[in-house]
C-alpha cells in the first residue's frame, strides 16, 4: 500500500465519514459517556491507528463504524452509505481470535461463506489461498488447540478477508501476543493490505505499532474520548522493521509520548 499523499483534502475519496458521533452507555450506575463530539474522515487505501489509554473509547468507535452499536448522536457513512445496523461488507478482527474450537483452521474460515450462503467451492479456494499468505497452508486441517496464540490470530484473519472487503477493522489484535510473533504479524497485515487494496481503521495502545503500521495516527483523550490529534506518518513504503531505527520514527514517538503527557496518560514524578 503506497503512502497516502499529504495536503489533500480528506472528503474528496472518502472511505469512512465520522460526523459529530458521541456515545453515552447508561447502566445500573448512571450514564458514561464513552465518546464526544468525534468527525474523523479516512481515504480509500488508507491505513489509520486510533491511539489512546485504555478506556478512552477506541473500541467503541470501531464498534459504532461496525454497526454493531448504535451512536447516541451523529452520522457515520461507509462509502457514502449511511450506517443504521451492523455492516456485511466490512471485515473485523478482535483482540481475541474467537475461533470454534471443535472446527479445523480452514473450517473457522468457512464459516464466513457458510453464513454469507456464497458458493463453497470458491470460497474454500479463497481461504487456501489466505492460508497460503499468511504461511499456513500446512495447517488447515489443524485445530484451534493445536496452533500457537499467533496461528489462531493468522486464521482469524484469514476468515475476515475471505469475502474480499475493502474495509477491514481491527481492535488490538496483536495485543496479546509476544514481541516476536506480534513483529511478524505487523508485517504479514502490511503485505495483505498492499496485495488486497484496503482501508484500515486499527485499534492499539502502543504507540511504536501506531507509527509502524500507520499513514495517520489518531490521537484519542481519556474519556470522554475526543480526538486531541492527528498525526500524519511520513515514512516510505513498504515498512521494514528497520525504519524503526529512523531517527523520523523516534520523533514521532517522541511527539506522541508528549502529546499524552500534556493530557496526564504518563506521569513521570
Amino acid at each position: 500500500m503506497n503512502a497516502i499523499p499529504r495536503g489533500d483534502s480528506l472528503t474528496t475519496n472518502s472511505h469512512i465519514t465520522v460526523s459529530d458521533v458521541t456515545k453515552v452507555f447508561s447502566g445500573r450506575k448512571g450514564r458514561v459517556q464513552a465518546l464526544q463530539n468525534i468527525d474523523l474522515d479516512i481515504r480509500r487505501g488508507e491505513f489509520v491507528s486510533v491511539l489512546g489509554p485504555s478506556g478512552c473509547g477506541k473500541s467503541t468507535l470501531m464498534m459504532l463504524i461496525s454497526g454493531l452499536l448504535p451512536m447516541s448522536s451523529g452520522a457515520i457513512t461507509v462509502e457514502g452509505k449511511k450506517i443504521k445496523g451492523p455492516n456485511p461488507d466490512v471485515g473485523i478482527v478482535f483482540q481475541r481470535d474467537v475461533l470454534l474450537e471443535w472446527r479445523s483452521a480452514l473450517q473457522n474460515i468457512m464459516i464466513q461463506a457458510e453464513i454469507r450462503g456464497d458458493n463453497m467451492a470458491q470460497a474454500k479456494a479463497r481461504a487456501r489461498e489466505l492460508l497460503r499468505m499468511v504461511s499456513l497452508q500446512d495447517f488447515e486441517d489443524a485445530y484451534p488447540k493445536e496452533l500457537s496464540g499467533g496461528m489462531r490470530q493468522r486464521v482469524s484473519i484469514c476468515r475476515a478477508l475471505l469475502h474480499k472487503p475493502k474495509l477491514m477493522l481491527m481492535d488490538e489484535p496483536f495485543g496479546a501476543l509476544d514481541a516476536m510473533t506480534r513483529d511478524q504479524l505487523q508485517i504479514d497485515l502490511m503485505k495483505i493490505c498492499r496485495d488486497n487494496d484496503m482501508t484500515v481503521l486499527f485499534i492499539t495502545h502502543s504507540i511504536s505499532e501506531a507509527i509502524f503500521l500507520s499513514d495517520r495516527v489518531v490521537v484519542m483523550s481519556p474519556r470522554p474520548g475526543r480526538i486531541e490529534k492527528i498525526v500524519d506518518i511520513d515514512l516510505p513504503r513498504p515498512r521494514r522493521l528497520a525504519v524503526r531505527e529512523d531517527p523520523r520514527f523516534a520523533e514521532y514517538a517522541r511527539d506522541l509520548t508528549d502529546i499524552f503527557k500534556g493530557l496526564g496518560v504518563f506521569r513521570e514524578e
